[in-house]
């Protein structure tokens, strides 16, 4: 009968879970008997923020305005006058208004012939010109405008194969093959290698950097992989494996980083195999979301909502205070929030005893791992609050892997995993490009005529 109860409790316990108590996407709060979270906490969330709908004050924005023309058609009065004359024969008295209109034009892909010449020099020797920048030595191929479109509506607007040639038909009118797409996706991967290799050192030589993982059906049918992701403000980088010790390795960022790592509170980004590593900082939306979960299992508890109160006005003043450019947040702010904080999961040990066992095998009551965390790792949960360059969520990371979800909703299972790798490499191209302020469109096309885009190396930190 124990064991029964168990059971019944741990199933109860998992249809609780969502987004709000857990690490689990918003897509999953509607599936069929699962609770949604808390309505009520989204709205005093709400109403905290005073954001109302739509564009916020001071947000970038665009607006259609008067600007020198590209073309000119001019139009003059057609048919009959009052009078009977015909208003082909009418004087013109010039433009009597003018209307602009942004346009694109008529798909129509053009076949461009490179003639190479051959020069004879005055000593008499011969000289071929040199094919153009993204020409093949082939008799006939496709222009890097259109591998580049190929690219960008697969990988970066997800567009499935199929969809993509029909795209590419009626937008660009060129008819292309399932096989030229893939060509393509190869080539931009084998294109970008080397910067991808920089991207790599750059990430691992930062002072801080997001790393996170997520799910994603990708190989032979019944096997999950999973994809792996380091973040900075600057840099991204995907890489397709599995939620080991070796995977973590063999994507080579956290063997050398010798920076802060900014995660949630995995296992493996704490383990002593990382010897460089400077520090920890937990992901502050995780723990507060923990806190929400303990305080939905412990409904007459205090603390929870003690800890989270806390979290969240250490987050927001670290906002503040790097917007003031400080390099901590003051201590007249903090202080009072710490202190809070320590007396919350102080409380919280206190009402949630410890389960007597093995550490790795015994399961604790809800909560208790959580409140062990925060105060023997106290300095991995706080480390932001002393450093501003340090973020105190790792947002920035699930931006970054979110879209492989995206790819995965529209497309299903990605049957190869070579492939799936030169999309994520091409991903990691395109957004460290991007958050340079370059568009991916355009990146593309420099990466196909034998120019691909390089990132800069960061101005160096203050100590």
């Amino acid at each position: 009968m124990k064991e029964m109860r168990d059971r019944i409790t741990a199933m109860e316990r998992a249809a609780t879970r969502n987004s709000g108590n857990s690490s689990m996407p918003p897509s999953s709060d509607d599936q069929p008997g699962r609770k949604p979270p808390r309505r009520e906490r989204r709205a005093a969330e709400r109403a905290a923020a005073k954001r109302k709908r739509g564009k916020q004050p001071g947000a970038p924005g665009s607006a259609m305005s008067w600007a020198e023309p590209d073309q000119v058609l001019d139009h003059y009065p057609s048919g009959a006058c009052a009078c009977g004359a015909d208003l082909s024969g009418a004087a013109d008295l010039g433009v009597a208004r003018s209307f602009q209109q942004l346009e694109i034009p008529e798909p129509a892909a053009r076949r461009i012939q490179h003639d190479v010449h051959l020069g004879l020099c005055g000593c008499g020797r011969e000289h071929v010109a040199a094919r153009p920048p993204g020409v093949p030595d082939a008799a006939v191929s496709t222009g890097p405008n259109l591998r580049a479109l190929a690219v960008y509506l697969l990988v970066f607007q997800h567009v499935p194969i199929e969809r993509c040639q029909q795209l590419i038909s009626d937008v660009a009118g060129a008819a292309v093959s399932a096989g030229f797409i893939h060509s393509c996706l190869r080539k931009a991967a084998e294109l970008a290698a080397d910067v991808i290799r920089l991207i790599r050192a750059l990430i691992t030589a930062a002072y801080v950097a997001g790393f996170d993982e997520t799910t994603l059906r990708a190989g032979p049918a019944g096997e999950k992989k999973y994809v792996l992701g380091a973040f900075t403000e600057q840099y991204s980088l995907l890489f397709l494996g599995a939620r080991t010790l070796e995977s973590f390795r063999d994507f080579g960022v956290l063997p050398g980083f010798a920076g802060v790592a900014v995660t949630d509170r995995y296992v493996n980004y704490f383990h002593a195999g990382w010897e460089h590593l400077a520090g920890h900082q937990a992901c502050l939306a995780h723990l507060i979301r923990d806190y929400q979960d303990a305080a939905e299992t412990h409904p007459d508890a205090i603390w929870p909502a003690q800890a989270q109160r806390a979290l969240r006005g250490l987050i927001k003043a670290w906002h503040k205070a790097r917007e003031q450019g400080l390099a901590a947040i003051p201590a007249a702010t903090a202080d009072p929030l710490i202190t809070e904080f320590r007396r919350a999961v102080t409380v919280g040990l206190s009402k949630v005893p410890r389960i007597p066992g093995p550490k790795h095998s015994t399961a604790q009551h809800p909560g208790r791992d959580l409140l062990e965390f925060c105060r023997y790792r106290e300095d991995d949960v706080l480390r932001f609050s002393h450093d501003t360059r340090i973020w105190p969520t790792n947002n920035i990371s699930e931006r970054g892997v979110r879209p492989t979800k995206t790819q995965q909703k529209i497309s299903g299972r990605l049957t190869s995993e070579d492939a799936t790798q030169d999309r994520l490499d091409i991903r990691s191209y395109i957004d460290t490009a991007r958050k340079h302020g370059h568009d991916a469109l355009t990146v593309l096309r420099e990466l196909f005529t034998g120019n691909p885009w390089q990132p800069p190396a960061p101005a160096a930190s203050p100590p």
